[in-house]
């Protein structure tokens, strides 16, 4: 279902982050005492009474000027406002009104959109009065004295907001799959973002660190009834650039990674960009490493593969040298593509589906007990020198996402860390797992309990 959306307008650094986070109830909107924090258009869903929307945060606005990003986030908040049922003009009741404010407000006049006037920072409810009674000047109609810290007056703005919202059904849920883009700063994140969801829906630049906030963006993809191929919603996530700790200072940057990291979080596939020019640094292991110890699912995409020399041999070559590299995430699949001209870009969401599928299934008891017990007949668990020897009684898998498989031995000392691993390339063998990773529980179990256990597994299985 598509919700309206409202469209969060002003100048820099009047607090439209912290009106965001207000109305929308999270804390996801960046918000930092400093002119251009925000500069893609992010979205947000909130409720108010009986309704459901998305309300949209934009850059600082400002006419006239061209330079570094300005250009870029005037494009937009263009958009933001082209798609929006009202908008909402963030002023500041502490500085007065701004000849700035006056510009933006005589722009919006000449879009139909209708547009309601917030004073924000009217923290004091009889001061705030006094604040917002100078904004009459801007010709808007009557202006709302708000605080985006407290909330203060924020309950009047929505009765009003709410009027000019088309009435919308119940919401329910729709499947989707949530996929993160990371990276370093301009290895191409955003516009590969672009490039899956055909539009530009971030600012692409080549200077590092444009991206600041985490993106979000739904997409659906059509499927095909005719060959019983159901449409599928993903939510793609394009994050900050994350660069090497001792490098990052306190301030957007900071706030913008930790977002990413949030991302990797919550994400069910975590699409890994690589730029093909650079190759593999130590960065992009870190990275990888932090994919794995999350248990996310991964694809790894190499971006710019357009710019690079090839011959028949250098694909190949390339793949091995990064899986070398990135043997953390060896799981995963690999794509070669170009965001700049969309090559195999269509093909990613392919690779997100399988790797989403892998992450998120179960395989009964019979079945991994039956490769237990291939694995064994072929390598014996190994004995330690006072010549005991390692048993597996059986195993199961306890979760998913990641695929979790308990095994319950005598000693899960006496399994060294090359049986553990041969036994995991066992399982991904026999049984997949292409684009998760696996995790295995050793757990030792005493003989005389192992009969009532393996009978409460059996009754679990039957159920």
């Amino acid at each position: 279902m598509v919700l309206p959306i409202v469209a969060i307008i002003g100048r820099p650094n009047v607090g439209k982050s912290t009106i965001v986070n207000r109305l929308s109830s999270a804390t996801d909107a960046i918000v930092h005492d400093e002119p251009g924090v925000t500069r893609d258009r992010t979205y947000r869903q909130a409720f108010w009474q009986d309704r459901d929307y998305l309300v949209v945060d934009t850059g600082g606005l400002i006419f006239n000027d061209d330079t570094e990003f300005l250009p870029l986030i005037r494009e937009q908040v263009m958009a933001a406002l082209a798609e929006a049922s009202v908008a909402v003009l963030v002023v500041d009741g502490q500085t007065g009104p701004m000849p700035a404010d006056q510009e933006i407000a005589d722009w919006l006049r000449q879009h139909p959109v209708p547009v309601l006037l917030a004073v924000n920072k009217c923290e004091s409810p009889q001061q705030g009065i006094i604040q917002a009674s100078q904004f009459w000047e801007l010709g808007l109609g009557e202006p709302f004295p708000v605080s985006g810290i407290h909330g203060s007056g924020t309950g009047e703005l929505l009765d009003q907001l709410i009027t000019y919202l088309p009435g919308v059904d119940t919401l329910t849920d729709v499947p989707e799959t949530r996929v993160a883009i990371v990276g370093r700063p301009n290895v191409g994140k955003s516009s590969l973002l672009n490039a899956l969801t055909g539009e530009n829906r971030s600012i692409v630049s080549s200077i590092s660190g444009t991206t600041r906030d985490a993106i979000d963006m739904l997409v659906e993809r059509p499927g095909d009834p005719e060959k019983g191929i159901e449409s599928k919603n993903y939510r793609l996530i394009d994050t900050a650039g994350i660069r090497k700790k001792k490098s990052v200072e306190y301030g957007p940057e900071f706030f913008g990674i930790n977002r990413a990291f949030k991302a990797i979080r919550r994400s069910d596939v975590v699409l890994l960009v690589i730029d093909a020019l650079d190759g593999v640094t130590e960065q992009d292991q870190k990275l990888a490493g932090r994919i794995a110890e999350e248990g996310r699912a991964a694809v790894i995409v190499v971006n710019k593969w357009d710019a690079i020399e090839k011959d028949s041999n250098t694909i190949y070559e390339y793949q091995k040298t990064i899986q070398d590299r990135l043997y953390f995430v060896e799981w995963a699949q690999m794509i070669f593509v170009s965001a700049l001209t969309g090559q195999r870009a269509e093909k990613i969401l392919d690779l997100v589906d399988a790797a989403a599928f892998e992450h998120q299934r179960r395989v009964t008891t019979s079945v991994i007990n039956e490769v237990l017990q291939e694995a064994v007949s072929w390598h014996s668990p190994p004995t330690n020198r006072q010549g005991r020897q390692g048993k597996i009684y059986y195993g199961t898998q306890v979760t998913s996402q990641p695929p979790t498989i308990a095994l319950f031995v005598n000693e899960p000392k006496r399994f060294n860390d090359n049986y553990r691993r041969y036994i995991e390339r066992q399982f991904r063998q026999q049984l997949g797992f292409t684009g998760t990773p696996v995790r295995l529980l050793w757990r030792g179990k005493k003989s005389r309990d192992l009969d009532d256990a393996q009978i409460n597994t059996n009754r679990a299985t039957r159920v």
